[in-house]
């Protein structure tokens, strides 16, 4: 778990009923009990590790509307003015600047899908802009790059991910909710088909209305209840310097991205490289996910390991009254590549010699939820009356987490949604729909 994780406290008590209890303490679960708690509705927040704990703090901390898939594009327009309203509404900083994100590249057919997007950006009123080779060297400036052109996504930025799920979800106490930390939701007591309540460790709370914002976990939670949510996981690898010379925000190039942290400090990572263990969850959904990880990920390493028999992708059952697997791993800390590491030095260092010899202050994997189109769930289940999915944010949901919490409130208030949910339902895996693999 990162050293530099916000810790909040736990509320001591389990209250016996909630209007609602979210399920997962990540991005999307404490924007989603924010969002229900400042309505007015009584929200439990239960998390089996620490707020913020997993993937919601292991991201490069983009908040973006650039690039998105033109169905996220509403809902990364409900997230930005999410992010820019938050701190004053809970009155402490979330760490989010609206700095503007640039991009440089030398790939022609790079460069061909960032200006054809521009199509998506004027209807949806995305500033954003085109930059020549040579203003992208100005903003850009590597050595040994031709660049042939970049973009400035002007109103995107980027956020704090060590602060931001933990201080959102201190946000919801404000206006009422519950945090139970270390404290794994076993499963769900339904009655005649509908919820009744959640059985977590540590007692069970009556409820009518359960959302799940499990992240990687979303899925085998479900499976216990017959619901079917196509999910696969990648495993990604970032790190993080000690404070060194500005060299700019947010950037991406091709052979690394770099994220300045509040503390002058950057998160370094390769976009798109990742490994794919085998698990016997990816193989019972491998045929609806072929043709995104072919699609999205140029470095795909194929691996084998403690995950094929452990964690949220494994074979498991329990009982409700016994461990389960959500509190045999509170946090999923997964092994950095070392290959990984060696790559996104060597693509930094080479480009910005001002970074040569820097020190590593920390590196981190961590299990990147996917759907088969790359567009997240946020949508009740049709076998579960009372129960709702919000998870599958395929590798940019911290960007767009507090649109998703946003989205899966309104769906669980019975209130009218904020975007259209129909791209998020999660139907859309088994009625006949066309599959199209999202994002760029």
């Amino acid at each position: 778990m990162s050293p530099l994780l916000k810790r909040i406290q736990s509320d001591q008590e389990l209250p016996a009923k909630a209007d609602v209890v979210v399920i997962g303490g990540g991005i999307i679960g404490a924007s989603a009990a924010f969002f229900l708690a400042e309505r007015g509705l009584s929200v439990a927040l239960v998390e089996k590790g620490y707020v913020g704990g997993e993937q919601s703090s292991r991201n490069w901390g983009w908040c973006r509307r650039q690039n998105r898939d033109e169905r996220e594009l509403p809902l990364s327009g409900i997230s930005m003015q999410a992010w820019d309203q938050f701190a004053a509404k809970i009155d402490e900083d979330v760490g989010f600047r609206q700095c503007g994100l640039f991009y440089a590249t030398d790939n022609p057919q790079q460069l061909a899908e960032w200006e054809q997007w521009l199509d998506l950006a004027r209807q949806f009123n995305v500033n954003t802009k085109m930059l020549t080779a040579r203003e992208a060297h100005d903003r850009v400036p590597a050595q040994g790059r031709r660049w042939l052109g970049g973009v400035h996504s002007v109103d995107d930025g980027k956020g704090e991910p060590a602060i931001a799920a933990p201080t959102i979800a201190n946000g919801a106490r404000k206006f009422g909710a519950t945090i139970h930390q270390v404290c794994a939701a076993r499963g769900l007591d339904i009655v005649n088909g509908a919820i009744a309540g959640v059985i977590t460790e540590k007692g069970i709370i009556r409820s009518q209305a359960v959302l799940n914002a499990g992240g990687a976990w979303a899925s085998l939670f479900c499976r216990q209840y017959g619901v079917q949510f196509p999910q696969a996981s990648v495993r990604q690898t970032a790190i993080r310097t000690r404070p060194t010379t500005n060299l700019g925000e947010a950037i991406y190039t091709p052979e690394c991205s770099l994220t300045r942290r509040l503390d002058g400090s950057y998160t370094l990572a390769v976009s798109g490289r990742a490994t794919l263990d085998i698990t016997p969850q990816g193989l019972r959904y491998a045929r609806w996910f072929m043709p995104m990880f072919l699609k999205r990920l140029k470095a795909v390493q194929i691996g084998v390991g403690r995950s094929m028999f452990h964690g949220p992708e494994a074979l498991a059952s329990w009982n409700r009254d016994a461990l389960s697997p959500f509190e045999r791993i509170r946090v999923l800390d997964p092994r950095p590549s070392r290959r990984t590491i060696a790559a996104i030095l060597k693509g930094v260092t080479q480009q910005f010699p001002a970074l040569a010899g820097i020190e590593i202050a920390d590196s981190w994997g961590a299990y990147v939820d996917c759907t088969p189109d790359a567009v997240p769930v946020i949508s009740a289940s049709d076998h579960v009356k009372g129960l709702y999915l919000a998870a599958g944010g395929s590798g940019h949901g911290f960007g767009i987490g507090p649109g998703i919490g946003r989205l899966a409130a309104d769906l669980v208030a019975n209130d009218r949604p904020c975007v259209d949910p129909t791209p998020f339902r999660l139907s859309r895996f088994f009625d006949g729909s066309r599959v199209e693999v999202g994002g760029l």
